[in-house]
Formats: structure tokens, sequence, C-alpha cells
């Protein structure tokens, strides 16, 4: 086996390089597949689980914060309630999808 591989690599004629080539769009297919493809889903969720924030949503950001949202600004911040009459301005993005579902999926669990 190896030994077609090392006749294949050093061909004498010239014709290796369509293998190489056709190695090189699988390596490129693969990274495409398992790297990229699923980073713009995850992305294109983010995006517009942000977009569909609104008031009542209980909320936990990146550092941990918990909390509802009180207000939805214009300007990509959110006025966010961690204790009753105590508000935060935080920017949307520091909003967690991950940790917000899984408050929100343990909340229905528990009712």
């Amino acid at each position: 086996m190896i030994q077609i591989l090392t006749l294949l690599a050093a061909d004498p004629k010239g014709g290796g390089g369509t293998i190489q080539l056709l190695f090189l769009g699988l390596m490129i297919l693969v990274f495409w597949l398992f790297m990229i493809r699923p980073q713009a889903k995850k992305a294109k969720q983010q995006k517009t689980f942000i977009d569909n924030l609104q008031k009542g949503d209980k909320v936990v950001t990146i550092a941990g914060i918990h909390g509802s949202v009180n207000k939805v600004n214009e300007d990509n911040t959110l006025s966010l309630e961690i204790n009753p009459g105590s508000y935060i301005k935080i920017e949307k993005s520091a909003i967690s999808m991950d940790w917000t579902t899984q408050l929100n999926k343990a909340g229905t669990e528990k009712k």
C-alpha cells in the first residue's frame, strides 16, 4: 500500500497533480463541513435570539448575571432588572443564548 502511494506521488509523467488537487479540494470540503458551516449556523441562531428579546424575558448574561429584560433600547442595549428596583444597562450581545435556554428549560421542567 505504501509503495503504491509513493509511486503515485512520484509519477514521472506529471499526472500526480490531479490527485493532489483532488486531495486539496477534499480537505477544503471537509474543513467547510466541520468548521465553517456550523459556526455560521450558530452565529445566525445567536442573531435571531438577540433580535427576538422582549420585555419580561428571563436571561443570563455571559458574566453569569441573571435577570429579566425590562426595556429593549434601539441602540443595541437593554435594561436588565436583576432585583426588584435594581436595573443595569447592558449590550444585547452580552446575553448568553446557551445559558438562557438552559435557564428557561429548567424553569419549564419544574412547572
